[in-house]
């Protein structure tokens, strides 16, 4: 009896136990960011890794992203009603990476629904689970108490304009980027554009899942859009130029790869001689660059292999 009372002795507790607070960044008029820290997840910073926010309108409010637990969503739904009463009228994900998504438990049980792009609900259906046992295993089942996937249930497979609580947004598809969904979300009414996964400022991107060449396309065409400020997935809030230190870093981690890999270097060769200097001073750098470096080498492999 009490081994199928646990979970939910643990869950009372966690609602009931202090939370920890979120404190929002005014960035625009009725935009809202909250800014993660630039290391990796872990407990020092509470999963608190990736950037989110939300926009206020006439009648409601828009979440652009919820974290990587259900208490950070919780954490999140108390400081927008320290902000504002409107309700919380939808949720956005902007791509299917765990610190970005598994707060949304706590907005799905207040009803609210959730939209990301398709590309990304099919992504969190085939490895979000696993995700979530990696996140249980770094925090603990406790710190994770109510956590749990959802995947949403509103997907749309291209660029799209929504009208939702007063204000009109702009959702950007540019096809498979640093995810096969990616999503940027533009406010036209502040034009502060919320970049999810395809921008981070100050830490390495991580190619993991990208396509390199349509990461630089999507980056070029969102360098475009009319965004007077952007929220990076990752960094601080920002100015639209500011886009290209991320192209930058793409463009440099492609030739140098390219160049040791047409030169006949190994694998492990080309893991041990890559190095990009002028970007050491960015947040995982060691780890995150050459974890790049093994995934951009593997993909020119099988490109040479498909050819």
């Amino acid at each position: 009896m009490l081994r199928r009372l646990l979970p939910c002795l643990l869950l009372i507790l966690s609602r009931a136990s202090p939370a920890y607070t979120l404190e929002p960044v005014p960035v625009a008029d009725g935009v809202y960011a909250f800014i993660g820290d630039l290391g990796a997840i872990g407990p020092d910073n509470d999963g608190e890794v990736g950037n989110s926010g939300f926009v206020v309108g006439t009648s409601g409010v828009v979440v652009i992203d919820t974290g990587a637990s259900y208490r950070h969503g919780r954490a999140m739904l108390d400081a927008i009603r320290r902000v504002t009463e409107k309700p919380v009228r939808l949720v956005i994900i902007t791509h299917a990476v765990q610190e970005f998504l598994f707060g949304s438990a706590a907005f799905a049980e207040l009803g609210v629904p959730l939209l990301t792009h398709a590309k990304s609900a099919e992504l969190m259906r085939s490895r979000c689970d696993r995700c979530l046992e990696n996140l249980r295993s770094i925090f603990g089942i406790e710190a994770l108490a109510g956590t749990r996937l959802v995947v949403p249930t509103q997907t749309i497979a291209g660029s799209t304009t929504l009208d939702v609580g007063g204000r009109t947004l702009d959702l950007l598809y540019f096809g498979w980027a640093s995810t096969p969904g990616d999503l940027a979300v533009l406010d036209r009414r502040s034009g502060v554009l919320f970049a999810g996964g395809l921008v981070a400022f100050g830490r390495i991107p991580e190619l993991r899942d990208g396509n390199l060449d349509g990461w630089l396309q999507a980056l070029n065409r969102l360098s475009q859009a009319p965004a007077q400020m952007l929220v990076p997935g990752h960094g601080p809030v920002g100015h639209a130029e500011e886009i290209e230190a991320t192209a930058s870093y793409l463009r440099d981690l492609d030739a140098q790869v390219r160049s040791l890999y047409s030169g006949g270097a190994s694998l492990m060769e080309a893991l041990d001689s890559a190095h990009l200097p002028s970007y050491a001073g960015w947040s995982l750098y060691p780890a995150l660059h050459r974890e790049n470096v093994l995934h951009r080498y593997l993909q020119l492999e099988l490109e040479e292999l498909n050819n």
